[in-house]
């Protein structure tokens, strides 16, 4: 029997049109094993010209055949860009139920999407995507009349690739600024206007990258940026971020530097945060993506010198509140776990930090709304919320609907009530509004989707590493699954950053659920879910613990029976690309297929493009010393492929990504190209007008899975949708 995957109302007939449309299926009653008659799909890769270019590390020569893939302008890269996603779209065209498989993840993201609402002077402002809009509207509306439209970024570009960024009002809410990004870069415009009329003030300000819009009154703002690099700006080094105040009604070339336009300030991310009462201004500056210094300044005298809140970056610190003439912190120094501090502006230094919420055994995530902060606790990746007044006092717990992610919004300090989302991998994002004064929490927004997430169970396992180190994963899949071995599933890591994996719901994670598969994410070393000495456990000399996590995750999934190697994925992007490129690369009989995406795959000179070199922290880098150099070398992906049999790979990268620039996904895949010898594919996909991921076109992200998800189950073996309904 067909189990049913989506909802009564959708399912039946969607399921059927689907299996009744697919060539060659298996017959009900044949042999789950019987041969498929589906000729098996060949591939013809385009030849990749080898250079003679040889870089020497410490003595050591170490060659780089694919180096002239790093010119994005070349005419050369281009070419080859164009041939292979040719070889790559030939091959996707073939699987048969491709097709199919996109018009179930279109189904499944196709439903009403509402953010919580939030006041900005006389109006309130909420976003809303109908379902298949490639960008969300922000919608406003005023004493509860008919909601307007107020930005509708699907006005911007014919085909959805120029997305709207950061949205920022003025103190009194008759000012907006906004930032715009084409083709999913990290360089951004910035607009203003005047919010009641819908009028443009001036030219849009260029170039800012990396960058918050705090206010000032209505007066003007603060944001962050680099100098437009000489090179190609989609992959040229960016190392010296600048801060600027921009004065409403003048001209960007008169815009006042604030921070980090000498030599002695030069650091890599530098940021704003503006007190809600416009009296302080914290600017934080780090060199990595780990640790910053902060200064504060008293916007109430103009011309009054930066205090030093911290001269270091040995752990991280930034703005939560202020209350008079005292500043709300949150920090790790000396709290590996987090705390909130306060501190007097007279004289905010360390030494002077007093405790308001002290650090406990599990990680803190603050928030403020009203006159109370909302500490969000982690306790094994799962969500744990309590209130707090300004002075440490806990009022109370705050309930949630059930077991997952939750995340509060901040609130002004006059606002009575706040939001927060709640969500895990079979529940989609339901929005609760919270009584400040009372605590009573109801439902907001509960969207009604395709997916029937009753269906499904989502249970949290914790298996050991291979140093003992015990980890958790949640594993996530339909209930009458049998845990047989057979089961195709993904393996989804990440391992890095201090980002933590925590439960929510995705349409296209939803989408591989519904096809049959298993999803399951273990919370490895190198993120942020146990805190400081959980992120530096997956760092420099320390990040194979991070493979070596991901590596058990399979073992236990195959030791319990969910799967085996035959019908796993391993999945990442980003720093998960890495992850995927080097248990790929030194376990390559682990799983059937591999899909590093938008990975950081060249390890000796990641450093090296726009803003990497701010990775050092997790990383190190190959120019650091001979020892982190050579274990750099022997992890990296590019450089450790040798001549054998890998998994099948699909790299998938974009042709606008200027945070991991797609050169490391165009050498590893040239590279596994001339190293594979086995009949499993090696194809790269390459996504124009895109980036590193953000802003992505809803109409490309159906595509997009379309065809990974296709990949991923023809090289597991499955030559039909009807093969991997429940046995």
């Amino acid at each position: 029997m067909q189990r049913q995957f989506l909802k009564t109302s959708v399912s039946l007939g969607l399921l059927a049109a689907l299996i009744a449309c697919q060539p060659n299926q298996t017959h009900p009653t044949e042999s789950p094993d019987t041969p498929s008659t589906i000729q098996e799909i060949t591939v013809t890769y385009p030849e990749t010209r080898k250079s003679d270019v040889v870089d020497v590390y410490f003595g050591q020569e170490v060659p780089d055949p694919y180096r002239w893939l790093e010119d994005d302008r070349s005419p050369e890269t281009e070419n080859w860009v164009k041939a292979q996603n040719t070889a790559t779209q030939n091959y996707l065209a073939q699987i048969p139920y491709k097709g199919e498989i996109g018009d179930i993840v279109k189904t499944l993201i196709n439903y009403e999407r509402v953010s919580a609402p939030f006041k900005e002077g006389e109006y309130t402002y909420f976003y809303k995507n109908d379902g298949l809009q490639n960008q969300s509207v922000l919608f406003r509306q005023k004493d509860g009349s008919e909601p307007e439209v107020f930005i509708d970024p699907n006005s911007f570009s014919e085909d959805g690739t120029i997305s709207l960024a950061t949205v920022a009002f003025s103190d009194d809410g008759s000012l907006v600024a906004y930032q715009t990004s084409t083709g999913g870069s990290d360089w951004r415009q910035v607009y203003i206007m005047n919010a009641i009329t819908k009028e443009f003030i001036g030219e849009p300000l260029q170039d800012v990258k990396f960058s918050g819009l705090s206010w000032f009154k209505n007066e003007g703002f603060y944001y962050s940026s680099y100098d437009k690099p000489d090179g190609s700006e989609l992959s040229e080094k960016t190392d010296q971020h600048k801060l600027y105040y921009h004065k409403i009604g003048t001209p960007q070339s008169s815009d006042t530097k604030i921070f980090g336009h000498t030599e002695a300030q030069k650091h890599r991310y530098v940021g704003a945060q503006v007190s809600e009462d416009n009296r302080f201004l914290l600017i934080s500056a780090a060199v990595s993506t780990s640790g910053n210094k902060a200064f504060l300044k008293d916007l109430t005298q103009p011309d009054s010198p930066l205090k030093t809140v911290k001269d270091n970056v040995q752990g991280d610190v930034y703005m939560l509140t202020s209350q008079g003439n005292e500043i709300y912190l949150v920090t790790d120094v000396d709290a590996p776990n987090t705390r909130v501090i306060k501190v007097s502006a007279d004289n905010p230094t360390v030494d002077n930090w007093i405790d308001v919420i002290p650090e406990t055994e599990h990680v803190l995530s603050p928030a403020v709304a009203g006159d109370f902060i909302f500490a969000e606790y982690m306790v094994d990746a799962i969500s744990k919320i309590y209130q707090y007044d300004l002075t440490g006092k806990q009022i109370r717990t705050i309930a949630l609907p059930g077991v997952g992610n939750a995340g509060i919004y901040s609130a002004k300090k006059d606002d009575t009530k706040t939001y927060f989302t709640f969500a895990n991998y079979t529940t989609p994002t339901t929005i609760y509004s919270l009584d400040l004064a009372t605590g009573q929490t109801e439902i907001f927004s509960q969207p009604d989707t395709a997916f029937n997430s009753a269906d499904y169970v989502s249970q949290q396992v914790f298996y050991t590493s291979k140093d003992g180190t015990r980890v958790p994963m949640i594993i996530t899949y339909h209930k009458d699954t049998i845990l047989d071995g057979k089961n195709p599933t993904i393996l989804y890591g990440y391992g890095g950053f201090n980002v933590s994996l925590m439960p929510r719901y995705s349409s296209v994670r939803a989408a591989w659920l519904a096809l049959g598969g298993i999803y399951a994410v273990p919370n490895i070393r190198g993120g942020g879910e146990y805190g400081k000495a959980w992120h530096d456990a997956g760092t420099q000399m320390q990040k194979q613990n991070v493979f070596d996590d991901f590596i058990a995750a399979a073992e236990f999934l195959f030791e319990k029976n969910y799967t085996s190697s035959d019908y796993l994925a391993l999945s990442g992007g980003s720093n998960g690309g890495l992850l995927v490129g080097a248990v790929m690369t030194q376990r390559p009989e682990l799983a059937a297929v591999a899909l590093p995406a938008v990975g950081v795959l060249d390890m000796l000179r990641y450093h090296t493009f726009t803003a990497g070199a701010g990775w050092a922290y997790d990383y190190g880098t190959s120019e650091q010393s001979k020892a982190m150099f050579e274990y750099l070398k022997g992890y990296s992906p590019v450089h450790n492929v040798a001549p054998m049999a890998y998994p099948a790979t699909m790299v998938t990268t974009a042709d606008h990504d200027d945070r991991v620039v797609p050169a490391h996904s165009f050498k590893f895949a040239a590279t596994l190209q001339a190293a594979q010898q086995g009949t499993n594919p090696t194809l790269i996909r390459i996504e124009e007008d895109a980036g590193h991921g953000a802003g992505t076109p809803v109409s490309k992200t159906i595509e997009q899975y379309g065809d990974i998800y296709g990949f991923t189950l023809w090289n597991m073996g499955i030559r039909s949708l009807a093969e991997i309904t429940p046995k």
